[in-house]
């Protein structure tokens, strides 16, 4: 498919839904969400949720919040860079959406913000280790308000794209699923 603007080839294979859900904090109890992550995680795969909440649906947990029962109480980018390269099957990433969420969740744990926990490198950092650490044929399960993913020049091709609408003022869910094609990109 050409874009009429600027002439560049845009390549898409994959799938595009749209569901309607009510608003939820713990965006895997959303049940368009958790259909969609139940359709590609199995019992045999390394999945890891590096922002996990209240969610035990990959194999290894953590969250920053040390009251949350997770595998691991690190920050995101510590927890990712205890794997080594290319041994995780599926990611399941749900960060904060934006530098106020982070803030937010942040203070309420008691711990100080910097203004690198709120630019857009505390998101490129953890999408470099996601790369570094994802197989290839591996998948990623983005989570938030684009469709960005971990992104092509790591290595990434988006196969699905899920929008879940929540109604009112409520922005729209958006879950990429990509699948990891190179290793290209994929060094920290």
């Amino acid at each position: 498919m050409k874009d009429q603007h600027d002439n560049k080839t845009v390549d898409w294979v994959g799938q595009f839904s749209r569901a309607w859900a009510m608003p939820n904090k713990n965006t895997f109890s959303i049940k368009p969400i958790r259909e969609l992550i139940e359709k590609h995680n199995s019992c045999e795969l390394l999945s890891i949720d590096p922002f996990a909440n209240t969610s035990r649906i990959a194999k290894v947990t953590n969250d920053i919040d040390w009251t949350m029962d997770t595998d691991f109480a690190l920050d995101a980018l510590s927890f990712l860079k205890t794997f080594e390269d290319e041994s995780v099957d599926l990611v399941l990433f749900d960060p904060p959406y934006s530098p106020r969420q982070v803030s937010e969740c942040y203070k309420k744990l008691g711990l100080s913000v910097s203004s690198q926990d709120t630019q857009a490198k505390f998101w490129g950092d953890l999408k470099k280790e996601i790369a570094r650490i994802t197989k290839v044929g591996g998948k990623v399960l983005s989570f938030g308000w684009n469709s960005n993913g971990i992104g092509k020049t790591k290595g990434f091709q988006i196969v699905e794209l899920l929008t879940v609408a929540h109604g009112g003022n409520h922005n729209d869910t958006i879950c990429t699923v990509e699948i990891k094609v190179s290793s290209q990109g994929g060094a920290a």
